[in-house]
């Protein structure tokens, strides 16, 4: 090989290196993000979701990206606004405006994962079919604090000795047993 061959060589590696280093690196995730509210509305929840990515080592615009789309209040715009982050191609969806967002998104996809956090039995909502196995391509967190609520009750009964009697009152404390 002569020398101009060899600089050639050389010069033409260097200058398509950057090219197939950009070319390997994987795309960013996208997040989809269907609130029912607005920005400004909303404005502590977003706060709240940017801090847990950060927690977990995912910053906005350097390894991860989000799109949010609002209802605005109008919750008839969740199937059209779950239909565009479906359509970006996303490769998460968060359900942030609840149980008619997260069926709005379940109804638009069966392949990106859903994310939801609703106050109802996730199950007679028709978002999973049950709360061991929930199928599909969503998964979430469910407050029962309806179901739950009489569970409670009861082991606070079990786990307090029937001669401490309890009682509420705003002006003086309720007088605990010691362990």
């Amino acid at each position: 090989m002569t020398r101009r061959e060899f600089i050639t060589l050389f010069g033409g590696t260097a200058a398509t290196w950057p090219l197939a280093a950009r070319a390997e690196q994987p795309a960013m995730p996208v997040i989809g993000y269907l609130g029912s509210g607005s920005p400004d509305l909303d404005g502590a929840r977003v706060h709240a979701f940017r801090q847990g990515l950060s927690e977990v080592g995912y910053v906005e615009d350097r390894n991860v990206a989000t799109e949010f789309r609002w209802a605005a209040g109008q919750s008839d715009r969740f199937p059209v606004l779950a239909a565009e982050l479906v359509r970006r191609q996303v490769s998460v969806l968060i359900a942030g405006g609840g149980t008619r967002s997260a069926l709005a998104l379940k109804a638009a996809t069966t392949t990106i994962p859903i994310v939801f956090q609703v106050a109802v039995d996730p199950i007679a909502a028709g978002l999973v079919a049950s709360l061991s196995r929930p199928g599909g391509s969503l998964t979430g967190v469910v407050s029962l604090n309806l179901e739950v609520e009489p569970k409670r009750l009861e082991l606070v009964r079990e786990l307090i000795p029937r001669q401490a009697p309890l009682r509420c009152s705003s002006t003086r404390p309720v007088p605990m047993p010691r362990p």
